[in-house]
């Protein structure tokens, strides 16, 4: 681990526990199982969607993607503009989970930045590059510019590209990390508006820990505490866009980027999401 990465102080002991009811083994298992046979069937699908066209492309990543949040037993809301998706955008938001891919191309279909050791897993690193995923090698601080330098050029083109700029999850209890600026650099280079997106997991009166993925917890025990946790809601806020003008340095844009997604203060109508 590179010292210039981000450190996280939670645990998967301290932050990652659910309060709330529970859903028996079989129910659990049977979501569990339809879950994982959902995601496996879109990565068999990648070479498929990749030759229709662009919108119905869109469509049928949002409709998989939805599916498969909610075959893990969680239920999803979206607060504003959910009709507001453009291309061309850099997509910024905190990190607290694994469901938080699928969450975000639920409602806004991306390139993913992924770190670059997925490219070498088999069978899914060579369907996210398919699928367009930038990788970047985080351990490397050289090897930045070449990073902003491959999204930039992906923001000039035209494509709406996600990012989760704290750089690792954060359990989404209190303060998580900061928002890291090298991702917002691209953004003033392209001349592209940056979206800030926020996710919040709530289980009831829980704040949704059975969804916080984070320090060294293994997979297969996330999963199962997910489809465990009854009453799991993923919340996904769409925020309204900053432009990223070249007068505005990449931190004061981080800065209100992170602002915007900490910010309670907007009073937005929840609406549930159906495709």
């Amino acid at each position: 681990m590179s010292a210039w990465l981000p450190a996280p102080s939670c645990t998967p002991r301290e932050c990652a526990r659910h309060l709330g009811a529970v859903r028996g083994p079989l129910p659990a298992l049977a979501l569990l199982t339809a879950g994982c046979a959902l995601t496996f069937l879109g990565v068999l699908c990648v070479p498929v969607a990749l030759c229709l066209a662009p919108s119905a492309r869109d469509r049928a990543i949002r409709r998989w993607a939805y599916a498969v949040v909610r075959s893990f037993g969680v239920r999803v809301w979206v607060t504003g503009d959910v009709e507001d998706r453009r291309a061309g955008e850099l997509v910024v938001a905190n990190h607290v989970s694994w469901l938080d891919i699928p969450l975000v191309a639920a409602v806004l279909p991306a390139r993913m930045v992924a770190k670059s050791e997925i490219r070498r897993w088999p069978l899914l690193g060579a369907v996210a590059a398919l699928g367009g995923t930038l990788f970047i090698d985080r351990d490397r601080l050289r090897a930045l510019p070449y990073a902003v330098g491959a999204l930039t050029r992906a923001l000039t083109a035209g494509s709406r590209v996600v990012v989760f700029p704290q750089g690792s999850t954060w359990c989404g209890r209190g303060a998580g990390g900061p928002f890291r600026p090298a991702a917002f650099q691209a953004a003033i280079d392209a001349g592209a508006p940056v979206r800030p997106v926020r996710i919040r997991y709530r289980a009831g009166a829980d704040s949704g820990g059975a969804a916080a993925f984070v320090g060294d917890d293994p997979l297969a025990a996330s999963l199962w505490r997910v489809v465990t946790a009854a009453g799991l809601t993923a919340e996904i806020r769409l925020l309204p866009p900053l432009p990223a003008g070249s007068e505005q340095g990449r931190r004061e844009l981080a800065r209100a980027a992170q602002s915007a997604v900490d910010s309670d203060s907007a009073n937005l109508p929840a609406v549930s999401v159906h495709h």
